[in-house]
């Protein structure tokens, strides 16, 4: 199976080496758990996608207005896991939180550039402060304010 031919997360996770299955699925599982109501998970940029579909932001993608707006995307390399936030990459408040609270879950320095956080030990624990992170931006409303975020 092949990075074009993969429709669902599902496939995606299936062709994952075995001991990334398990991690990536339990971030997705818990990001969508988590998301605000009527955003969606999908397959997004080769990747699994959480969406803020067009029902809710009709503008869509400014890149591509067919697309819907991308929110969290969460990928494996051959060298690590990868989740792609763009409330990190938009909100310098909501950045600063989420390094300041990165140690309460990891003893590892944190490996992120402006809106990636690199996994490159698949660790559970380290794993967690991503969804809480999607709590925060509950309390910032960032979700309700995609067109100033983005």
């Amino acid at each position: 199976m092949t990075k074009d031919t993969i429709q669902t997360p599902a496939e995606y996770i299936a062709q994952l080496p075995a001991d990334r299955q398990e991690i990536v699925k339990a971030i997705a599982e818990t990001l969508s758990q988590h998301l605000p109501e009527g955003f969606q998970q999908v397959m997004s940029y080769g990747m699994i996608g959480f969406v803020v579909p067009h029902s809710i932001f009709p503008d869509g993608y400014h890149c591509n207005p067919k697309l819907p707006l991308p929110f969290i995307n969460l990928g494996s390399t051959k060298s690590h896991i990868a989740l792609h936030h763009m409330g990190l990459y938009a909100s310098s408040p909501l950045l600063n939180w989420f390094q300041s609270e990165w140690p309460k879950y990891s003893t590892k320095k944190i490996d992120m550039g402006k809106g990636c956080v690199r996994f490159k030990k698949s660790r559970k624990r380290a794993a967690k402060s991503p969804c809480r992170t999607r709590q925060k931006n509950d309390r910032q409303r960032l979700d309700t304010n995609l067109s100033n975020a983005v």
